[in-house]
């Protein structure tokens, strides 16, 4: 494997347009979902393409380490990652001949990890993948212009955002998430369950808040939260 990674000379991005090719073939569906997230990689030195010391949710705390971001697909026939990025820092992209030491093109420039899964999402959309909605953490739908790009494709997503983050509402005035959602009455909010658990059906209160004033026809925009039903050790409903 190191030799295949390191040493040999194979089409690595051929090689993901065949698995891309395959999911296709034996997982796609048109009510398929497109995911997109990160992941991080533990590593020595400084050598290997994009490392630093950075957070990593993989060891709890700061560490040497590379950052992927990834688009996965899922299906009710099965899930798997079609595509793939890595993200270099600006250390890195400034730094050209340390980039051309580690095989970097030159060509290959600073990209935020939003941007990243629009390239994915473009290349997923270019070829047919067929899916019916995109979703990703706050990491990226607190970037507004992947929000935005993705209305500009017509491409219906789910999206989580920080409760600090403010929205248009179809007043047009603006509000805190948490402050919209604290304002809900109680019979907004509805009981529903997303999926079996171990211990039985894996129930949450949900709600929505209508957001923006303009809407493109057949589209909607809303605000979804999640409720836990059981309180915290600060006697609190934790709200997602």
């Amino acid at each position: 494997m190191q030799r295949l990674l390191r040493r040999a000379d194979w089409d690595v991005d051929g090689v993901r347009d065949d698995v891309r090719d395959y999911v296709i073939e034996h997982l796609g569906g048109a009510q398929g979902v497109l995911i997109g997230d990160e992941t991080r990689f533990l590593k020595k030195g400084r050598r290997s393409a994009g490392v630093q010391r950075q957070y990593s949710g993989t060891a709890g705390r700061a560490e040497n380490c590379q950052i992927g971001t990834f688009l996965a697909y899922a299906s009710r026939h099965g899930h798997t990652l079609i595509d793939r990025e890595l993200c270099l820092p600006e250390s890195w992209t400034t730094d050209r001949d340390r980039c051309r030491a580690a095989g970097v093109p030159d060509e290959v420039e600073f990209a935020t990890k939003p941007r990243q899964l629009i390239a994915m999402l473009a290349r997923a959309i270019e070829v047919g993948v067929p899916f019916a909605w995109v979703t990703a953490d706050d990491a990226y739908g607190q970037a507004v212009y992947l929000r935005d790009w993705l209305e500009d494709q017509d491409v219906p997503y789910v999206l989580a955002i920080r409760c600090k983050d403010s929205l248009a509402t179809p007043a047009r005035d603006r509000g805190r998430v948490d402050e919209l959602i604290a304002a809900l009455p109680t019979r907004a909010w509805r009981r529903l369950s997303v999926g079996a658990g171990a211990h039985g059906p894996r129930e949450y209160d949900w709600a929505r808040v209508p957001i923006r004033s303009a809407w493109r026809a057949g589209r909607g925009h809303w605000l979804m939260a999640r409720r836990s039903l059981t309180r915290n050790s600060k006697g609190e409903h934790e709200i997602a």
